[in-house]
């Protein structure tokens, strides 16, 4: 496995991370869950990624049973506020910052986070209010660095510009083979001001991996089809879409890898990004993942891939 700085920090995370977005909590059960995450420590994934509104605490829940007993300078922990934790605590308020971190600290089981993440933009506060709540959890040891996730070039920009206050490190946006939106401006952006990325779904949930044939109904076992987690890949399990992932196949083939492996290196290509979170409901699944770590692959065959996919890609909503 092998090692990127995070933004500005002093944080080395591992180029592939676990995440537990619909997974731990939700729709993995906690052995599976204790499996996936020792499987991760083995391979040399010390960077874990969570929030406070994945099963409304049942992830960091889960998270905090199975990391208890490990030196906690042994693996980086991030997670997330905003989301809706019940009918009137949501956002990015000083109240809800206050109220949300020591609620997440208590069921991680940890006296603070190395990352404490804005899980999206909060149109209902000031964004001043907001980073003077953040720096107070830095300050009083909460936390020990901050990011945010989907926060648009002009929001990052705008919290550039106060003064007095923490500063990010990390952005997390979803970006992939088939989802390249990050790169026309929140890359260079961040890459200019100090701060990583930290990418979700580099994989398009799973379709990625070359495992959805067009014109085959999923496998029982897939998340395609569970109920918990196969919500969020609707839109990329288009005919067109499929079709162009099966002829990425000789193309990863000629690398020496898998698609899997194939599309996590293209991720980890870009300088800018820190690491891939990737989220596994089985611990073999992160053998193949942690493969991609440190894999040399030429350039051109990344650019044949980016042709076939260029015109079947999800396009932004």
């Amino acid at each position: 496995m092998k090692y990127r700085r995070l933004g500005a920090s002093d944080l080395m995370v591992s180029e592939i991370s676990l995440g537990s977005w619909l997974t731990y909590g939700v729709g993995v059960e906690r052995e599976r869950a204790k499996a996936c995450v020792d499987r991760a420590f083995d391979l040399g994934i010390n960077f874990i990624d969570t929030a406070n509104v994945y099963g409304r605490g049942a992830a960091e829940a889960v998270l905090g049973e199975v990391l208890a007993g490990r030196p906690r300078d042994s693996y980086v922990l991030a997670t997330k506020v905003f989301g809706q934790m019940s009918d009137v605590d949501q956002g990015l308020s000083a109240a809800q910052i206050a109220k949300q971190i020591d609620a997440s600290l208590q069921r991680l089981r940890v006296d603070y986070v190395d990352l404490y993440q804005c899980h999206r933009y909060d149109p209902n506060t000031q964004l001043e209010e907001t980073m003077e709540a953040l720096s107070k959890v830095v300050r009083e040891g909460k936390a020990r660095w901050l990011g945010f996730s989907e926060w648009s070039p002009q929001q990052i920009e705008a919290a550039f510009a106060l003064q007095g206050v923490e500063r990010f490190v990390s952005s997390q946006p979803q970006y992939s083979l088939l989802w390249r939106r990050p790169e026309a401006k929140v890359i260079p952006l961040s890459a200019r001001n100090g701060i990583s990325q930290i990418v979700w779904s580099p994989l398009a949930q799973g379709v990625l991996t070359g495992k959805y044939p067009p014109g085959r109904p999923a496998g029982p076992e897939t998340r395609a089809m569970s109920d918990s987690m196969g919500n969020a890949m609707r839109n990329w399990l288009r005919p067109e879409i499929l079709e162009a992932v099966q002829r990425l196949k000789p193309i990863a083939a000629a690398a020496g890898c898998t698609l899997t492996q194939f599309s996590l290196a293209w991720v980890l290509r870009e300088p800018n990004v820190a690491s891939a979170i990737v989220g596994a409901s089985r611990p073999e699944q992160l053998d193949e993942n942690a493969g991609a770590s440190g894999f040399a692959i030429d350039p051109a065959l990344f650019a044949q891939a980016e042709a076939i996919v260029a015109e079947v890609s999800r396009q932004p909503a």
